[in-house]
């Protein structure tokens, strides 16, 4: 699985107004994509008596794989 990382081409096409990350455009990109949602969807569920836990969690899963996600846009992250 590590490999995935590895390769150099881009997963996801890059936003076209705004900063960030557009839509994936290989397969790679949508498993990750549901990946991160399933995780976030998880803790979430797992965490739901426990709110304030909960919430930072979910934070944190949300934020964590963001450097991922930069290095596989397209054209890096910028300003449109």
């Amino acid at each position: 699985m590590l490999h995935l990382f590895m390769r150099k081409s881009p997963w996801f096409r890059a936003k076209r107004h705004g900063y960030g990350t557009g839509l994936p455009f290989v397969w790679e990109g949508w498993f990750f994509l549901a990946l991160h949602v399933a995780m976030i969807a998880g803790l979430a569920w797992l965490f739901r008596d426990r709110p304030v836990l909960m919430t930072i969690l979910v934070v944190l899963a949300g934020l964590a794989p963001m450097p991922i996600y930069r290095a596989k846009t397209e054209g890096g992250w910028h300003w449109r």
